[in-house]
């Protein structure tokens, strides 16, 4: 038995002009491939659209038509469940046109006059795919949730903005829900999608009252390129007071970075350097509002220039370590006892650079291993040759950051620097910081007390930073505690600064630890430090941090006064 094939009607494309000669002109682009009906103004579209239904691919829709706009007609068909699924094309000669169309749900635009028949071809097909492969035009365009546009379509559209309506100054804003994850795994995903879906409603109901498009990136970040606003501080808190209105029982806080308009800049980098900013402010409580400036793009160059370049400077000797001296104050006078290694960077074309302007770019990026070991090289060098050739032992703190103490070799690569350089394992103390203890601690813990069962010397750097508890500090394989020069700077003028440093210095000496203090830099902070039973203290009252030649000098100067 023979079975008859089954003939396959073309799709049937709706095309709605009040003007002939491009109804025709369309109809010769579209007629290889589809079949044609026309409508001459919004009251045939709607009739065309009403008794087609079940059939129409898609409407090719004029927007300045008489009797009834193509803006009506876009309108009704979003608004009516039996219609919205139909994909609308909009025709403008209008540019300023298109954003308002894209906002009421067009799925796309053609330019008129149609000069190249390739391009709508290739844009209705797209479209008819999408919305034939059984999902939805507007579920391939928008967030479920939220109902705002998804990356691409979200991009695509800023980019025609940003051409075709050069007169638009166009702001890019990033908006983030701070701890997003923690609130979904306390209180349920449902109730975070009842978060998102409040934040997508009010930012939609926002850019009704503005020219704009929105998108929901990610889980928990919104994308809103609109009009530049007079009060972005204003717009942030709108958005805040909606979520604070979900549940009296859950904190819900917002921040938002923004990147003001600037005309030869696209949008994909508008929004890269609005990430940026909000990115700045993520856990600032108090002030999650950043407008990315000037400033901070000559510093976000500066700092991938520092990114790029760190390698070549460990390779080819940029990098300098600077000692400053630790002097033991129960001796009259004191005398030298210890050193801190520092970090420095002498960049070819940037001069000399601060360790606060790159270590915590280093830390934050996984790079700081780098640093660090380079300093334990040098530093390890170093104490050999001061040994050897000045006969003067002079034991050097170097730096465990978080990066390196989770690093499964690190134990053995401190072993291998102490045992290449012929040194004792306390000539080398190790310092890391409190903070490092309050995640993973008892990781951290482990390899602490391995390093220091082999003989390192490990010291808390800046205790009383606030994270330990003094119940964690029992706990604690170290040696030295380093007060945080914060608890020194008052102490001359504050009775309570001065009783918490007391205090600080009776916990130690309970516990057996040395106690180091920071940021020495009067007479009268040494003597008050000296007469509570502090053991050392560092600070430009003795010394600023100083390269290995000149140090050298402090070195001698000890020499001199043990030969008296």
């Amino acid at each position: 038995m023979i079975k008859s094939k089954q003939i396959r009607r073309p799709k049937l494309v709706l095309v709605v002009d009040d003007q002939e000669i491009n109804r025709d002109a369309l109809e010769v682009i579209l007629e290889d491939d589809y079949e044609i009906i026309t409508a001459e103004n919004g009251v045939e579209a709607i009739e065309a659209i009403e008794a087609n239904a079940s059939r129409l691919s898609i409407v090719l829709l004029d927007l300045m038509m008489p009797v009834m706009d193509g803006f009506e007609v876009l309108r009704r068909v979003t608004a009516d469940e039996q219609l919205r699924h139909i994909p609308v094309i909009v025709l403008t000669a209008e540019k300023s046109a298109e954003l308002r169309a894209l906002q009421m749900g067009a799925s796309d635009f053609i330019t008129k006059p149609f000069d190249v028949p390739e391009i709508i071809l290739a844009r209705v097909g797209r479209i008819i795919e999408l919305s034939e492969g059984r999902q939805l035009i507007s579920a391939a365009e928008h967030d479920k949730l939220t109902l705002l546009y998804n990356r691409n379509f979200f991009f695509e559209y800023a980019n025609r903005i940003f051409h075709y309506s050069p007169e638009l100054r166009m702001d890019a804003i990033v908006m983030n829900i701070e701890q997003f994850h923690t609130i979904n795994d306390v209180n349920g995903r449902d109730f975070g999608d009842d978060v998102l879906r409040v934040i997508g409603n009010e930012i939609r109901a926002f850019l009704a009252e503005t020219e704009g498009i929105a998108s929901r990136f990610e889980a928990d970040r919104f994308d809103i390129y609109c009009v530049e606003q007079p009060d972005y501080a204003a717009l942030l808190k709108r958005f805040q007071d909606k979520v604070n209105g979900i549940s009296p029982n859950v904190s819900i806080h917002l921040r938002m970075g923004v990147k003001p308009w600037k005309e030869d800049v696209v949008p994909v980098l508008l929004f890269d350097r609005a990430r940026a900013a909000c990115n700045m402010v993520r856990g600032d409580y108090q002030n999650p509002l950043m407008i990315y400036s000037e400033d901070m793009r000559l510093r976000e160059q500066m700092n991938q220039q520092l990114l790029n370049d760190l390698r070549v400077a460990a390779k080819e000797r940029q990098l300098t370590v600077y000692y400053q001296p630790k002097y033991d104050i129960h001796c009259d006078p004191p005398r030298l006892s210890s050193a801190e290694a520092l970090i420095r960077w002498q960049h070819p074309e940037m001069g000399m650079i601060s360790p606060g302007d790159f270590v915590p770019l280093f830390e934050g990026n996984g790079l700081i291993s780098i640093v660090d070991n380079f300093v334990w090289q040098e530093a390890a060098r170093q104490i050999a040759d001061w040994k050897q050739r000045l006969n003067f032992r002079l034991p050097v703190s170097v730096n465990l950051s978080r990066a390196d103490v989770f690093d499964p070799t690190l134990v053995d690569r401190l072993v291998a620097i102490v045992r290449e350089n012929g040194l004792d394992f306390e000539d080398l103390k190790l310092e890391v910081t409190e903070s490092a203890y309050t995640e993973k601690a008892k990781d951290l813990l482990d390899v602490v007390r391995r390093l220091r069962t082999l003989g390192f010397a490990i010291e808390m750097d800046d205790f009383g930073s606030g994270y330990s508890s003094l119940n964690m500090l029992s706990d604690m394989p170290i040696d030295v505690l380093k007060m945080d020069m914060k608890f020194i700077r008052n102490i001359e003028t504050s009775d309570t600064d001065l009783r918490l440093v007391k205090l600080i210095l009776d916990i130690a000496k309970y516990l057996k630890l040395y106690v180091v203090a920071e940021g020495v830099e009067t007479e009268g902070q040494l003597e008050l430090l000296r007469d509570a039973g502090c053991d050392l203290v560092q600070g430009y009252y003795f010394s600023r941090p100083l390269p290995p030649e000149e140090f050298e000098k402090l070195i001698l100067k000890e020499k001199e006064i043990e030969r008296q």
